[in-house]
């Protein structure tokens, strides 16, 4: 089996935004795994509101923007998904990024990192529901950073000690997921 590529989806575009640091801090914690993690920063992938005439679910995308997010994201085995929480749920720049697909998401495996005040936890919560709809499998292990505990000043990140043995327990269950995925996709 080749080696397994998972793409670290950073979820949140916002200036300032505390993603950069979290979506790193996972790239740098899995630098010596067997897979191989990149991140796609949704910055780089400028998606206006869906705008798709036909379902996803069809396979018949007729916008530029759709068919380059569709190639980048068709190339992996899994996602690690690190989102915000913005009023209960993830960021609609990431909502939207994932309604745009449909097929290049099936059989795939996924895990969470988030970031808020309670750590992002319901925004993890929402998309699991979404990945569900998808035929993504999503993970147990969670990574969840709270703004008042992991970041000082609520902006520099410097998380608890405790989140590294946390982060090997999520690389683990995704590459497992992940892997034994791949055969159904061909």
């Amino acid at each position: 089996m080749s080696q397994l590529r998972i793409g670290v989806i950073l979820g949140s575009t916002r200036p300032g935004r505390n993603g950069d640091a979290v979506a790193q801090w996972v790239i740098d914690r899995a630098a010596d795994r067997d897979a191989s993690y990149e991140l796609i920063d949704l910055a780089d992938y400028p998606l206006p509101h869906l705008d798709e005439a036909i379902p996803p679910s069809m396979g018949q995308y007729s916008n530029e923007h759709t068919k380059r997010w569709a190639a980048k994201i068709a190339g992996y085995d899994g996602f690690v998904f690190v989102t915000p929480e913005y009023n209960h749920s993830t960021s609609g720049v990431l909502k939207n990024a994932i309604d745009y697909l449909y097929a290049e998401w099936n059989n795939k495996a996924a895990a969470f990192v988030s970031y808020g005040s309670l750590g992002g936890a319901r925004a993890i919560e929402h998309l699991r529901a979404v990945c569900s709809e998808l035929q993504i499998a999503h993970v147990r292990q969670q990574l969840s950073f709270s703004l008042f505990t992991d970041f000082e000043g609520f902006s520099a990140f410097q998380p608890a000690a405790l989140h590294e043995a946390s982060a090997v327990t999520l690389f683990d269950q995704l590459e497992a997921w992940a892997g034994a995925l791949k055969p159904l996709r061909g």
